[in-house]
């Protein structure tokens, strides 16, 4: 989707200089993208008790609240990177981070669990026009040579965002109502828009692809289809009920219908031939899995540290840093394990280890040594690590540099639905798990309190707590029926995991030849908004 240069041209050399410097301010946009989400992991237990204190959001609304951000995001991604071609990448990253401040300053102040997920999806609809930009400058402001370095900063960005999330969620919860912890993105995107108003250079394509509105509109109705028809299944704990059948059928023809226009437009969405390259398609498809297992689990790791735990907010977040902090540290150093073993080893590797940490999970009982907690997220961090680098600079490289906004939208649009529907799935699963294990206990409430009561952990809880002295006899039934439901949810994560890697093992390369050293100048260069760069370098033939 970037227009290549003649071939022997270089980044310009005011562009050059100041590499190191929009790096940064590339990291501060996608902190705010990512920050959201894993504050938010924090936030749910909050959001999910009675008004004053939260909103008394159900299991199902709080999956809403997080899949009305990715799926908007998801289904909206392709059309944000055609805008940017066509408007120049800077603007789209500026409309993106407005629209996700505006977004957030709304959801701070929702008075229904509804309100919460109109703005969520608002906040999906900036970040759409946020995070696929930031690969795609990065990599038109970086030569080849760096661009692997380059993306483990990037990814590494990753990695503190989720650092920062739950510990400034936590602190947020402690001092502040709950809508603080979407209050606290104003000021980073204003930060963020001032920088890149100063640092960020503008870059488009002088011919764009036109925008694919039906495209867009198949895919995004495909999936919120798909993933309702899943979500319903887990709320009614019957996934042959005609309704939950039919929703998915639904989706799914619609999907299929989005692929078959797709292949047939002349200005279409995705390129759907880039799959035909299968180290791309297998790169992508690890993507996609390990989110769908770890976006999962995640979701049910703060009810067990919070509800069957008892640590606060603040507690949780603090409890989740080992799984940020291996990610901050071997993410910008995965690239050296790949030089050393290859993708193939690399990958393979970090999803053996996320598969063996998932099912870990599956030992955690209420009396577990917190350590042990600690360990599991600190190896679940190193082995994201050492996937989400290779496998994204084996993304952006795959395709033709001028075809970096495609598979930067690609990628990040597969990890997103990945996200979603582990989500959707596993919180499902956990959902079914759980009411299969407490409904034979919930006989003490009234007959129209037992469905709602055996929603979710927090339900039962709630149902217990009006009750008075007589519900006391339901949290210890409660407790050991989240922790069943855990189990199984983590061991379908870790079957997730290991498809994961035995697909990197068939399809991703293994290590290749060192590149000859000044070979990069002979990469397709990318083309600036704005031709007359002061400062362009004459060393390349220009």
């Amino acid at each position: 989707m970037t227009t290549p240069a003649a071939p022997g041209t270089r980044v310009p050399e005011a562009v050059h200089r100041r590499r190191w410097a929009i790096l940064g301010v590339l990291m501060l946009s996608l902190l705010i993208v990512v920050l959201d989400n894993s504050i938010l992991n924090v936030a749910v237990k909050t959001i999910s008790t009675p008004a004053p204190t939260g909103l008394g959001a159900t299991q199902s609304e709080l999956e809403w609240a997080i899949n009305a951000y990715t799926l908007v995001f998801a289904g909206l991604l392709f059309s944000a990177g055609l805008l940017g071609d066509r408007l120049g990448r800077k603007k789209v990253l500026l409309g993106g981070l407005v629209a996700f401040g505006i977004g957030s300053a709304l959801a701070a102040f929702s008075g229904s669990p509804a309100e919460l997920i109109a703005f969520r999806a608002v906040m999906g609809l900036g970040a759409a026009f946020v995070m696929p930009a930031t690969l795609a400058v990065l990599m038109n402001v970086f030569e080849r040579d760096e661009q692997p370095k380059a993306i483990g900063i990037w990814a590494g960005g990753v990695g503190l965002a989720i650092a920062i999330g739950p510990i400034t969620g936590g602190v947020l919860l402690d001092h502040f109502w709950w809508g603080s912890v979407f209050l606290i993105n104003v000021p980073i995107v204003i930060l963020a828009v001032g920088l890149m108003l100063w640092l960020v250079p503008d870059s488009r394509d002088p011919s764009p692809g036109r925008i694919d509105p039906v495209g867009v509109a198949l895919s995004v109705i495909g999936l919120v289809l798909l993933v309702y028809g899943i979500i319903k299944g887990g709320q009614l704990a019957d996934f042959t009920d005609v309704t939950v059948l039919a929703t998915i059928g639904a989706g799914l023809a619609v999907l299929a219908a989005f692929v078959i226009f797709e292949k047939r437009s002349d200005h279409p969405s995705i390129d759907v031939s880039y799959f035909k390259n299968k180290v791309f398609s297998a790169a992508i498809a690890v993507i996609a899995l390990v989110f769908f297992a770890l976006m999962g689990v995640t979701f049910f790791a703060v009810f067990y540290t919070q509800s069957v735990r008892g640590y606060s907010p603040l507690e949780t977040g603090l409890l989740m840093l080992p799984l940020a902090a291996a990610q901050l540290i071997f993410a910008p150093r995965a690239r050296l394990a790949v030089d050393r073993f290859g993708n193939k080893a690399t990958t393979t590797g970090g999803m053996l280890i996320i598969a063996a940490m998932l099912a870990a999970f599956a030992t955690l009982d209420a009396d577990t040594p917190i350590w042990i907690l600690e360990v599991v997220f600190f190896l679940m961090g190193t082995g994201m690590a050492h996937i989400m680098t290779p496998t994204s600079v084996v993304i952006m490289q795959a395709l033709p540099r001028e075809k970096a906004g495609s598979a930067s939208a690609l990628s990040n649009t597969f990890r997103q639905v990945g996200g979603a529907l582990g989500i959707a799935v596993l919180g499902s699963v956990l959902s079914t798990a759980y009411r299969t294990s407490i409904e034979d206990q919930l006989t003490q409430l009234p007959a129209a309190a037992r469905h709602t009561a055996g929603e979710s952990i927090e339900a039962t809880l709630a149902a217990a707590a009006r009750l008075g002295p007589e519900g006391r006899a339901l949290v210890t039934p409660a407790n050991d029926a989240f922790l069943h439901a855990m189990h199984v949810t983590a061991l379908c994560g870790a079957g997730v995991a290991l498809v994961g890697a035995a697909v990197v093992a068939l399809f991703l390369p293994g290590r290749t030849a060192p590149q000859p050293a000044g070979s990069r100048a002979d990469e397709d260069e990318p083309s600036y908004a704005g031709k007359n760069v002061p400062g362009q370098r004459r060393d390349s033939g220009q």
